[in-house]
């Protein structure tokens, strides 16, 4: 699937969601659907870093 969502998908998330859930409920899933998509888009494409650059970026502990 691409970034864009299609239709279908749209539909099966809502049809999968409990009936009380609320539209943050649903926005959610959709905004989790999307950075796990670009993400694997930006793996497949090279666009990465190393976990020790990102580290001494934020200045955090190796």
């Amino acid at each position: 699937m691409s970034i864009i969502m299609e239709k279908e998908e749209a539909h099966r998330i809502i049809d999968r969601m409990p009936p009380n859930a609320t539209w943050d409920d649903l926005m959610r899933e959709i905004y989790v659907r999307e950075a796990v998509e670009r993400g694997l888009a930006d793996s497949k494409a090279g666009r990465t870093k190393d976990v020790k650059e990102v580290r001494a970026k934020y200045g955090l502990p190796e």
